[in-house]
């Protein structure tokens, strides 16, 4: 597919084909698209461990669920646990240097290895290895982490399978993956081939664009222009707005044949 098909395809999938397993290659390439994900200084902040759910132990599997994550938790066959590494900072000063060395950091900018000893590690990388427990600390390895996890579900798309991003019990799911102690759970990616449409019965809602991003100043609206939406629309960027109308029949058809309440 495109990229932007790709984009306006992508649907929290929440009905999956539980009895069809996932092939390993898949996971990998969408494991290959999250660690090509753009990340400060260098750091793969994004920790994730890949656990097929059939290998879970049964007690394990309904301690991890929460009240709006219990039925898609047990129908995906492949569970992926995202993490924020907060030790990444740790080791950043000579993966910056690294960069220097192959070129993406150059002295056009004012960096060299002097720079980075010098000023960028101790004024601020080391700050912010040393006070990991800061809540600003944390959110900028989260907001890496989730860079690198759309890269991942994007990638899924593109092999043809379904994702949805749940919520988690992380002390349940820890006492099988073991997760060390400086990693901030995020969410589970769940993975599999969809038992819905893979359109989910329409594109989600969604505030329009002039409401959520603005130009030059907070309250004046970045206005869309309709003939590039018109572009979009012709590359499945943008795409039917849910509902579609067969829609409620098919959530009664996987309400049957999952034996769920219609």
């Amino acid at each position: 597919m495109e990229f932007k098909e790709v984009v306006g395809r992508r649907r929290s999938i929440r009905y999956f084909q539980s009895w069809r397993n996932v092939e390993r290659e898949k996971i990998q390439i969408m494991l290959e698209a999250a660690r090509l994900a753009s990340c400060a200084v260098n750091a793969t902040f994004l920790k994730a461990i890949v656990v097929i759910r059939d290998n879970l132990p049964r007690e394990t599997l309904d301690a991890l669920k929460t009240p709006v994550s219990g039925l898609t938790l047990e129908l995906a066959p492949v569970h992926i646990y995202t993490y924020a590494d907060m030790g990444a900072y740790k080791g950043a000063q000579a993966r910056l240097k690294k960069l220097v060395d192959v070129g993406a950091l150059n002295a056009t900018h004012g960096w060299s290895h002097k720079f980075v000893d010098e000023f960028v590690w101790p004024n601020i990388l080391k700050p912010l290895a040393d006070n990991t427990n800061q809540p600003s600390v944390a959110a900028a390895a989260a907001s890496d982490a989730g860079i690198a996890i759309c890269q991942a579900m994007l990638a899924a798309v593109d092999e043809g399978l379904g994702v949805c991003l749940v919520a988690f019990q992380h002390e349940a799911i820890n006492k099988v993956v073991k997760a060390p102690k400086d990693w901030i759970p995020l969410f589970a990616m769940l993975v599999g081939y969809p038992a819905e449409s893979w359109d989910g019965g329409g594109q989600r809602p969604r505030p329009p664009l002039e409401e959520i991003f603005f130009e030059g100043e907070y309250g004046k609206p970045f206005k869309a222009d309709p003939k590039v939406t018109e572009q979009m629309k012709a590359a499945k960027m943008i795409q039917a707005p849910a509902p579609l109308p067969w829609r409620k029949e098919e959530i009664k058809a996987l309400a049957r044949m999952f034996g769920l309440p219609e």
